[in-house]
């Protein structure tokens, strides 16, 4: 029923794989969730001793009458065990459940699967099968990056900071965005090979996976009019009845059934907004409170839209909204160590901070993206006068003081990273890392 797990000849090394083994040390069993095609059943395996494979045709028929009869029996065998399209069996879940609890060993199982296929279970599973979130790859992880500044250390030791370069040009950042984190793009020979993974991701998306996550019958053509608006709004504001008047002007759909689908391309993890940060330096009416709208990789806008890395060579306008876009996928990733999370803050007034990274220890850094070097200044008083109006807010109310920024970075596609003399770092996006 379960084989041993060959090794893998160029695995490549992921964040989450230190995030799994301490889940995995805290927990009975853990359950990698992810889109599809970002590595999950690949990340599992290096840790596994063993592996049951619902998708192996010649197994499929045998193990699922076992799992639907006797799923206990499946647990049998070298740990840790990985349970790999394990929603085809969901009373596996609840096998597992009980066995954490009966014998109360960590690190039994793991669980990974296809995003485009939901199963409710009985039970929740807490503090018996925690969930891990797993993003395509970073930049660093792809080896675009040269990771020569540690976005933690960056935290933990700022003057550390002496400068650094970035080896990636315009040209590599535009093809990096348009071939995406995903691992299947890397193994290619052929530029041209390595843009179709992201494009077929996309394709699956809306010809099947829409459907088969809840087995809910969905219209390719909603779906794919849905995905082209969030393109051309990446980044952005954009309401969702601005979303909706896109998606209306070629098809009859009513308002449920749009937050319907989005709701489905969220479960999926293709669509992943950004929620706002809302401090109380400002009247709540004055601060914006709704969600950025983002996808969790750039490469799924660049494919709705039919863009080549060629296109960009006359559109830096849309290009920037990518860029950013690929910035908060890398930090989400980076900061994964952590829990960390983003968010942003925009005003009526126009000030704005593109992204605040927030960390679980309660430490935060202010962020702008900028692709060129032109707009660093500006992105720079943005930064500074968000940290001053925290800092005339604790004045004010001193009582109820919130905490001043950690950091205020500018993450830029130039080559050259430093600090500047109002205490704001440029660091190009190709030299960070963890």
């Amino acid at each position: 029923m379960s084989e041993e797990v060959s090794a893998v000849k160029e695995y490549r090394k992921r964040i989450i794989d230190d995030l799994l083994e301490l889940n995995m040390e805290a927990f009975g069993a853990t359950w990698i969730r992810g889109p599809k095609g970002c590595g999950k059943t690949t990340t599992a395996k290096q840790k596994a001793k063993s592996v049951v494979e619902f998708q192996d045709e010649e197994m499929r028929d045998n193990l699922l009458k076992i799992a639907n009869t006797a799923p206990s029996k499946l647990l049998i065998g070298d740990k840790p065990i990985l349970f790999d399209e394990w929603q085809d069996a969901p009373k596996l879940f609840g096998a597992i459940r009980k066995d954490v609890d009966d014998t109360g060993e960590k690190g039994c199982y793991i669980l990974t699967g296809s995003s485009s296929k939901e199963v409710k279970t009985p039970h929740t599973g807490t503090l018996r099968i925690s969930r891990l979130k797993m993003y395509p790859m970073s930049l660093y992880e792809s080896g675009d990056s040269n990771g020569s500044i540690s976005l933690i250390r960056l935290f933990d030791d700022p003057d550390s900071f002496d400068g650094c370069h970035s080896d990636m040009s315009i040209d590599d950042i535009i093809f990096s965005i348009c071939r995406g984190g995903w691992p299947g793009s890397l193994d290619t020979k052929t530029e041209r090979a390595k843009l179709l993974v992201a494009k077929d991701i996309y394709k699956q998306t809306y010809s099947t996976d829409i459907s088969n996550i809840d087995n809910v019958k969905r219209n390719p053509q909603i779906t794919m009019d849905i995905l082209k608006s969030y393109s051309r709004n990446l980044c952005t504001f954009a309401a969702t009845k601005t979303i909706l008047s896109d998606v209306k002007a070629n098809n009859t759909v009513s308002d449920p059934t749009l937050y319907d689908y989005i709701n489905a391309l969220t479960e999926l993890y293709i669509i992943d907004d950004i929620d706002a940060w809302c401090p109380s330096i400002r009247s709540k009416t004055v601060i914006r409170s709704g969600k950025k709208r983002n996808f969790i990789d750039p490469s799924i806008a660049v494919a709705a839209l039919g863009l080549s890395p060629d296109y960009f060579n006359k559109d830096f306008k849309t290009l920037g909204f990518l860029f950013e876009s690929l910035c908060i996928r890398d930090l989400k990733v980076y900061s994964s160590v952590y829990d960390g999370y983003m968010s942003y803050y925009h005003d009526r007034y126009g000030l704005e901070a593109d992204g605040v990274l927030h960390l679980n220890d309660g430490r935060y850094a202010l962020i702008e993206f900028k692709l060129g070097q032109t707009e660093v200044d500006e992105g720079a008083k943005h930064l500074c006068a968000i940290e001053n109006l925290v800092a005339i807010h604790n004045e004010n109310e001193p009582q109820c003081p919130l905490r001043l920024p950690d950091l205020k970075l500018v993450i830029t596609g130039t080559q050259y990273g430093y600090r500047r003399d109002d205490g704001v770092f440029v660091i190009p996006i190709g030299c960070l890392k963890n």
